[in-house]
């Protein structure tokens, strides 16, 4: 009784390997000495666990006869004849038996995990054996109830529920959930209020409901899903909180603080060793510490950081190459003896770029911003006699048209009435999405598009944007490898073969339901249940802001362009381009900063734009070589070779430091 099963069922082995390896030597042929033990270590095997399993069916693989130990017995002739003959003793096969026994034994033992492969679900329990706290709040609640609750609890998420709603009789299954919210959340509002200069009980009485992520936003994990699995997602897509759902049940909240935590003993955070090894010597700052002057690869921006910014734009489009004014079809030999199609006015896609007067943070002053946006209309809509450009043309059309009744009524002087002579403040990239997405449904105009919506805030160095779909927009910028560490250094080519430090700095999320079924805003005469309907709303959009740089490229793209050039390509189809206009000299980070200034780049902008629309259709036309989207559509089961001809929309801008009638 004072053995553990594993360690009953060891003994109980070892003993009867011993007793059959004997039997065998002294009574069978050579192919009942194999099968002998093998039917014993498929027994052992299926009593320790699956290691054991993994290591003895290799075993079995490597060798005829799992349990031989002499080189002599591993030959196909040999057997009990020949080891009398020899001299063989039972000491002698006890011995080769006990080394046998030993070797496995140490095989047997279980492989350390890496921390990384540790399921998410040993973590959740490791949290809830220490402390349990029921994770949830109502969804009438206010922030300052929840504020309270978070600091109370230790908790930096919560699961909004809705209390009238009962899914069983037990308490802890008690309400729906309805959405989630964070301490990322609850400070957005307080910062939202305080640009609007609400008094503070209105912030502090706003309800959950009204901020929270909603059901259909909410990233999760599963309990099968492992610590790097989930440490990746939550480094990738920027959240601090992960529910754990497991059979429609949110089983709990991981957090980067859970994960760290997991990986250390409870001896291993306090008492006084730990004390003294690890706080003693890093604890208390001296009074006349300060802060350090920026390194010095940095200086050159810094210096530069407080101008505003300038973008030359770049804008082109190429159709579908095998539409006509009767339809498109997807292969060249349908299409028949046409031309390729050029012209624009057949294309789905549709986009604008627009200059804005926007009022500054004082709402006082007026200042320019660039507001630029693509649509690409859903060509499914063909099945059901509905023009796929109807809408993201209208889409984008009311964009626009919001936008110049806001800078024209800026213009003019007007004020918003209830901001006290202030200026009403900028459309949010989202919120111009959604109110031109109403006036669309308002018209009645049937059909669906993605969309990607931004405007670049020169005095801050800010893109915002918000992109629903498969459009998207990526950041190409000058960073140099031995400033970016080992990393992010360009491994593939020597320090002296390399022209450029032109690196992709950031690509936009792209929101799919499955494979080529992006989000996207859509209209059917009629409002849908959540249930019965694809379409998305514009707060389901991804919104995010990037700092920029002179120096930058920014594309802003349809799906025409990525499914077609990959990210590495555009990058260097990017690089030529500056190269081509002398805009890289010397292939030194500081390069830029000569050129930043330079009225070509409006000139040369458009180039680009152009360039990476031809080569897309080029791609696209390209049987030969596997696109973007071939290649993601193998990866999900789907039989698709070369590239993807679809309409192209590629907006283009690069940052510079003066505008053209300035140099």
């Amino acid at each position: 009784t004072k053995f553990t099963d594993c360690a009953m069922i060891a003994a109980v082995s070892k003993e009867v390997r011993h007793a059959t390896s004997k039997f065998s030597i002294s009574f069978l042929g050579k192919h009942q000495q194999a099968a002998a033990p093998t039917c014993i270590n498929s027994l052992y095997s299926s009593r320790i666990g699956e290691s054991s399993k993994c290591h003895h069916r290799s075993n079995l693989f490597r060798t005829k006869y799992p349990f031989s130990t002499s080189t002599q017995e591993s030959q196909p002739n040999y057997n009990a004849t020949q080891a009398m003959e020899k001299g063989s003793s039972n000491t002698d096969i006890d011995s080769n038996v006990s080394d046998s026994d030993s070797e496995e034994k140490k095989s047997n033992e279980a492989p350390k995990r890496k921390f990384s492969m540790v399921p998410i679900a040993d973590v959740l329990k490791a949290k809830h054996t220490v402390r349990w706290v029921q994770p949830t709040i109502c969804q009438d609640a206010t922030v300052r109830e929840a504020i309270s609750f978070s600091i109370d609890r230790g908790l930096s998420g919560l699961m909004v529920v809705d209390r009238e709603v009962m899914l069983s009789d037990t308490s802890r299954e008690r309400g729906r959930v309805v959405g989630m919210t964070t301490s990322r959340d609850l400070l957005r509002v307080m910062a939202k209020g305080l640009k609007e200069n609400q008094a503070p009980e209105e912030m502090l009485d706003c309800r959950i409901k009204e901020f929270m992520t909603p059901l259909s936003q909410v990233i999760y994990a599963r309990p099968e899903e492992t610590i790097g699995m989930c440490r990746g997602i939550m480094a990738k897509l920027g959240v601090k909180c992960l529910p754990i759902l497991s059979e429609g049940r949110v089983d709990g909240l991981i957090t980067f603080r859970d994960l760290n935590d997991y990986g250390l003993d409870a001896k291993d955070r306090g008492g006084k060793s730990n004390f003294l090894k690890d706080v003693r010597d890093r604890v208390g700052l001296a009074i006349n510490t300060s802060m350090a002057e920026p390194p010095q690869y940095l200086q050159a921006n810094m210096a530069l950081e407080q101008k505003p910014l300038h973008t030359s734009v770049g804008i082109a489009e190429l159709p579908h190459p095998f539409k006509t004014d009767a339809g498109v079809t997807m292969r060249r030999r349908d299409h028949g003896p046409h031309d390729l199609c050029t012209d624009p006015e057949l294309s789905e896609d549709a986009h604008f770029v627009i200059n804005v007067r926007n009022p500054d943070d004082s709402l006082t002053k007026l200042q320019d911003v660039l507001y630029l946006g693509v649509a690409d209309g859903v060509g499914s809509w063909r099945e059901y006699g509905v023009d796929p450009r109807l809408f993201s043309q209208r889409l984008i059309d009311e964009c626009r048209n919001i936008l110049s009744e806001f800078s024209a009524s800026n213009a003019a002087g007007l004020k918003a009435k209830n901001s006290e002579g202030k200026y009403r403040r900028a459309w949010s990239p989202a919120e111009l999405l959604d109110e031109a997405y109403t006036r669309v449904k308002a018209a009645n105009v049937i059909g669906s598009s993605t969309a990607c919506v931004a405007f670049f805030d020169s005095a801050r160095h800010q893109l915002h944007f918000s992109n629903l779909g498969d459009s998207g927009i990526i950041v190409l910028r000058h960073i140099d490898s031995n400033i970016a560490g080992a990393l992010k250094r360009d491994r593939t080519k020597p320090r002296l073969e390399r022209k450029s430090d032109l690196r992709v700095a950031f690509v936009s999320t792209q929101q799919l339901q499955a494979f080529n079924h992006p989000y996207q805003l859509g209209w059917t005469g009629e409002e849908l249940k959540d249930g019965d309907t694809s379409f998305k709303s514009p707060s389901e959009s991804c919104t995010t802001s990037i700092h920029i740089r002179r120096g930058d490229i920014i594309i802003m793209a349809t799906d025409g362009l990525f499914d077609n050039v990959d990210i590495d390509d555009i990058a260097q189809t990017a690089l030529e381009w500056e190269q081509r206009n002398s805009f890289v000299r010397f292939a030194d980070l500081l390069a830029k900063e000569s050129y930043s200034i330079n009225g070509l780049s409006q000139q040369a902008i458009p180039e680009l734009a152009q360039e990476l629309c031809e080569k897309a259709r080029e791609n696209s036309l390209n049987e030969a070589v596997d696109s973007p989207f071939a290649i993601l559509a193998k990866e999900n089961d789907i039989m698709w070779s070369g590239g993807m001809p679809d309409d192209c929309t590629v907006i283009a801008l690069h940052v510079t430091g003066k505008i053209l009638d300035e140099t």
